[in-house]
């Protein structure tokens, strides 16, 4: 095998589909390919050639991110495939270690994947830095608590998705800022999130929304589709699959939750990949009946150590000598003394003797504010060399609200 690595041309794009329909065991409707291709950054794509046969492939989206304290420019790794006759060649290795050194190479000082096998992508540095929630809730016996937030000036609107685009854009963008993991979205992004084809569909029907508003505008919204469907006895026995769902106050999502649980012929509501802490877990009346199972969302790499960690806000003061451990980025692997307060924060090497010692993985697990560092000592991943250090760095890094980006890329 002859591996050559380079970006991948306009020109290639089918055998990019080809590639990535064989890696994934997945047929990819034209409409859906021409939105991946709406996405693509093809100066940011990087195929591995075998000879003339592109045989592996990752890219990256430029995105602005949310981090604790605001927005930075990470990196969002996408698209990560090799062909299954190429595999166990070291071609997703070469791949991914070129991608990190481009990445540094240009500024990015953090990247992100959603991961479609949770063991891949530790090995490469990426840490396991926010979580969400599926809900299956049984509709018809299920209601909001007592002290759920009302407002009377509030009222729902049924609109057409496509029409409504502009509402959904300027929800999103106020929301955009308060959660570490929520990524600024593209027109063309915008476009897979409301694409109605029937593959779209999954049998569930189409897009449908629902906006809540007051006098003086929009206040959140909701995007949705029902399953039609009855018992033998005819008894209604639908199915609602909750596809984004925002609010700008707690009276508005509590509003758009209610509209959910209380549509007609509606007996369950399904909603995938909502955030660990969200608020519906407090306003259920019986939050047993939520039913809810936990995934993996964000996996998040530090890809230059001194100036991710300045780029974002600590929620106590710290000053500390961290020891990274990192493979893959040598730059990263020293020790280095993190010092920040309300003011902000510096990242210096050192030569000081290391408080704690932690691999890359843990660093980036830990970025986006959402995974107490206790716990991964406990795994025994964090060795702490100074007592108090891993309780003084976890405080510090914590942050409100949990990390979640709520949208695959």
């Amino acid at each position: 095998m002859s591996l050559s690595l380079r970006p991948i041309t306009e020109n290639e794009w089918s055998e990019w589909i080809t590639l990535d329909e064989e890696a994934f065991g997945s047929a990819i409707p034209p409409h859906r390919a021409e939105l991946f291709r709406g996405t693509t950054e093809f100066d940011r794509s990087l195929g591995a050639f075998d000879g003339d046969l592109l045989v592996g492939v990752t890219a990256v989206c430029s995105f602005t991110m949310t981090v604790p304290g605001g927005p930075i420019p990470v990196g969002g790794v996408t698209a990560v495939g090799v062909l299954p006759s190429h595999r166990r060649r070291g071609i997703l290795s070469a791949l991914m270690a070129r991608q990190l050194t481009d990445l540094h190479e240009r500024g990015e000082a953090v990247a992100a994947l959603y991961a479609s096998e949770a063991a891949i992508y530790g090995r490469f540095g990426y840490g396991r830095a926010a979580d969400n929630l599926f809900f299956d809730i049984p509709a018809r016996s299920s209601a909001l608590a007592a002290h759920a937030p009302a407002d009377p000036s509030l009222r729902l609107r049924v609109v057409k998705p496509a029409e409504a685009r502009a509402v959904f854009e300027k929800v999103f963008e106020a929301v955009l800022d308060s959660r570490p993991g929520l990524y600024a979205r593209t027109p063309a992004r915008w476009d897979a999130v409301l694409s109605d084809h029937e593959a779209d569909q999954r049998g569930a029907g189409p897009l449908r929304a629902v906006v809540v508003e007051d006098d003086a505008g929009p206040r959140g919204y909701a995007l949705f589709r029902i399953k039609q469907a009855f018992t033998p006895h005819d008894v209604p026995d639908g199915e609602l699959r909750v596809g984004e769902l925002f609010g700008l106050d707690p009276a508005a999502y509590a509003l758009l939750w209610r509209h959910m649980l209380e549509r007609d012929l509606v007996a369950r509501v399904r909603a995938g990949q909502r955030p660990v802490d969200d608020p519906l877990i407090h306003l259920l009346a019986e939050p047993r009946r939520l039913n809810a199972g936990w995934l993996d969302d964000l996996w998040v790499r530090v890809v230059d150590v001194e100036r991710a960690l300045p780029e974002r806000r600590y929620s106590a003061p710290v000053d500390v000598v961290i020891e990274v451990e990192d493979a893959l980025c040598p730059w990263n692997a020293r020790r280095w003394r993190l010092s920040a307060d309300a003011s902000g924060a510096r990242c210096v090497p050192t030569d000081d003797p290391a408080d704690l010692t932690l691999p890359v993985t843990v660093l980036g697990a830990a970025y986006l504010g959402g995974r107490p560092l206790g716990a991964l000592q406990a795994a025994g991943l964090v060795r702490e060399s100074r007592a108090g250090a891993v309780r003084e760095l976890s405080t510090a890094m914590s942050w409100e609200p949990a990390p979640w980006a709520g949208l695959v890329f």
